[in-house]
């Protein structure tokens, strides 16, 4: 929560009683009124405006128009009757307690400081792939458009950090927690206010003649928008970044002359193979299209200031859910040395396992599933019932995830990671996490705290990324740590040596 808008809260309690008191004289209940209006604008100036905080908005002015009539007029404090000032506290008591439910269930969050020495600039390039066609648009034939945000070591940066969401007028229009929680799409406006630890357009960091690259990629039917934190941790600790918005597959992408693209890929049918896989290429494609490019930028074909800034020869990829499959299918390219995936089923893989150094970092929840399909755990029908499953629907399913395993059991064996983290749910592995406590309603962040899960995979995406892509660190990477107790190895489980 922000300073202004929590002491604005609290003053207003405190009008509140003021206001309702046998023994406040009329001029000093002006006089409190008075300084809640300072805050208020101080507030609204400072802070801006949240629906979250309407009642005590109107409640202070109120306050103050009836303490300044009654101080026009000369008019002595009447006491309210009874029967009306019941009610009238009762209630505002309740708008009050209401407000700060909303305040906690909306939070204006902060994002995860950086951890590294690097400040962070970034910039964001529109690429068309003129060699592929458009297989979700509105518009068939056309060619495949992408919108990159690269961040990067910077030095010398001046102004204010970007916002979180840049193009907040049409983003949020399209912020897909309103729908799926039914929550009225003006309470979601407050991410207009979240700032980020980036600069845009900032000069490039000169401690380095080149930092090694990374791509990023979200989540299906997210956004690169809800991996920035892990972007700029990286970029602070002298890796670039270059994170993928996978066009009609995020909820929403906004390009240079002001289009907005939505969500086309069907979420549902996602889940059929034949389908999974097509839209999965089209995510590796895009992550081969993007690398391209970058390879362009770094010999100066496409204007940036990241000309020659690129360690090309040490390239690495990762990503999240869905983007964490693309990461590992993508892996093949044999430009990339190294990938993550976290906490996403893969696509594609009835093609031979990876041979390269790759992490699998896994919430609690999917870990079990596929620990369970690694010790051919029978399931009663009670538990299938329980997640609504057929046995034959369930079997039909089971096999397509042994083959998943297979890919797990081969990376463990050859070097590779197998982890997962305590008390964490699906979205503990993007910003999302941070926007309301209600996910954990929904079962969609563990009860973790978000700072910690995003601390936890920030560490171990950079140990790993340290190690493969810069030949230093990897010692998070040899088993358990005491400082980061909730990580749990399963890399020998998976490779059989238990």
């Amino acid at each position: 929560m922000r300073i202004f808008e929590v002491l604005l809260l609290l003053s207003s309690v405190v009008l509140l009683v003021m206001m309702f008191s046998k023994s406040i004289h009329c001029r000093t209940l002006f006089l409190a009124s008075v300084s809640d209006m300072v805050l208020l604008i101080i507030h609204l100036v400072v802070e801006g405006y949240r629906v979250q905080l309407l009642f005590p908005y109107c409640l202070i002015v109120i306050i103050f128009s009836i303490s300044l009539y009654r101080l026009l007029r000369k008019e002595e404090a009447r006491r309210v009757p009874r029967y009306l000032s019941v009610p009238l506290t009762s209630i505002a008591t309740l708008l009050l307690v209401l407000t700060a439910a909303l305040m906690y269930a909306f939070p204006v969050f902060p994002l995860p400081e950086p951890t590294g020495s690097f400040k962070v600039g970034t910039q964001t390039f529109h690429f068309i792939d003129y060699g592929r066609k458009e297989q979700f648009g509105e518009q068939p034939g056309v060619q495949r458009e992408l919108m990159v945000q690269v961040w990067y070591p910077a030095q010398n940066t001046t102004g204010r950090p970007l916002p979180f969401i840049p193009e907040s007028t049409r983003v949020l229009k399209e912020e897909p927690m309103s729908q799926t929680m039914g929550i009225p799409r003006i309470f979601m406006n407050y991410l207009k206010y979240i700032q980020t630890h980036s600069y845009e357009g900032a000069e490039v960091a000169s401690s380095n003649s080149s930092y090694p690259l990374v791509l990023l990629n979200h989540g299906f039917g997210s956004s690169k928008i809800y991996q920035t934190s892990q972007a700029e941790n990286m970029a602070s600790h002298g890796y670039i970044v270059a994170s993928i918005d996978h066009t009609y597959s995020t909820f929403a992408t906004v390009f240079p002359d002001g289009r907005t693209t939505t969500m086309r890929t069907d979420d549902e049918q996602v889940g059929d193979k034949p389908y999974r896989d097509n839209v999965g290429k089209m995510w590796t494609d895009d992550v081969t299209f993007t690398l391209d490019q970058l390879e362009q930028m770094n010999a100066g074909l496409i204007p940036s200031g990241l000309e020659g800034r690129m360690d090309l020869k040490r390239v690495g990829v990762f990503g999240h859910s869905f983007g964490g499959a693309a990461s590992y299918d993508a892996a093949n390219d044999p430009r990339i040395m190294a990938g993550i995936d976290l906490d996403g089923a893969l696509y594609r893989y009835d093609q031979a396992p990876l041979t390269k150094p790759f992490m699998f970092m896994f919430s609690e929840r999917t870990f079990d599933l596929y620990n369970k399909v690694r010790e051919h755990y029978i399931y009663t029908d009670e538990e299938l019932a329980e997640m609504g499953a057929t046995r034959e629907g369930f079997e039909e399913a089971l096999t397509e995830v042994e083959t998943q395993v297979e890919h797990l059991v081969y990376v463990a064996q050859h070097g590779g990671q197998v982890l997962y983290i305590e008390n964490t749910e699906h979205y503990n592995f993007a910003d999302l996490q941070f926007i309301t406590p209600f996910l954990r309603q929904f079962q969609l962040i563990g009860t973790i705290s978000p700072a910690r899960s995003a601390a936890l995979v920030n560490a171990y995406t950079l140990d790993f990324f340290n190690k493969y892509l810069k030949g230093e660190g990897g010692s998070l990477l040899e088993g358990p740590s005491s400082e980061y107790s909730e990580v749990k190895f399963a890399t020998s489980l998976f490779a059989g040596k238990e």
